[in-house]
C-alpha cells in the first residue's frame, strides 16, 4: 500500500472508475447478447427493438470514454448489420 496520501487517493479513485467503467462494458456486452439473440430466433421485430436499445446502450458508453468512438461505431455496425440480414 502506497504510503503518500495522494498515492492512497489515486488508488481509491482508479478503484472507483475500473468499478463503474466495469459495470457499462457489463451493460454493453448484455444488451449485444440480447440483440444476437434475437437475431438467432429470428424474431425481426424484438431485434429492430434490442438494436435501438443496444446502440443507446453503446454510445452513451462511447460518450462517457469507456469505449473509443470507433470502437463504438463498429459494435453497432456490426449489430446493425445482423439486423438488416435478417429475411
Amino acid at each position: 500500500m502506497a504510503n503518500i496520501k495522494s498515492a492512497k487517493k489515486r488508488i481509491l479513485v482508479n478503484q472507483t472508475k475500473a468499478d463503474r467503467n466495469k459495470s457499462i462494458k457489463s451493460g454493453v456486452k448484455t444488451a449485444m447478447k440480447k440483440v444476437l439473440a434475437a437475431v438467432e430466433a429470428g424474431d425481426k421485430s424484438v431485434a429492430a427493438a434490442e438494436l435501438a436499445a443496444a446502440t443507446k446502450t453503446i454510445e452513451m458508453a462511447a460518450s462517457k470514454g469507456v469505449y473509443h468512438k470507433n470502437n463504438a461505431a463498429r459494435k453497432v455496425s456490426r449489430l446493425s448489420k445482423a439486423v438488416n440480414q435478417m429475411a
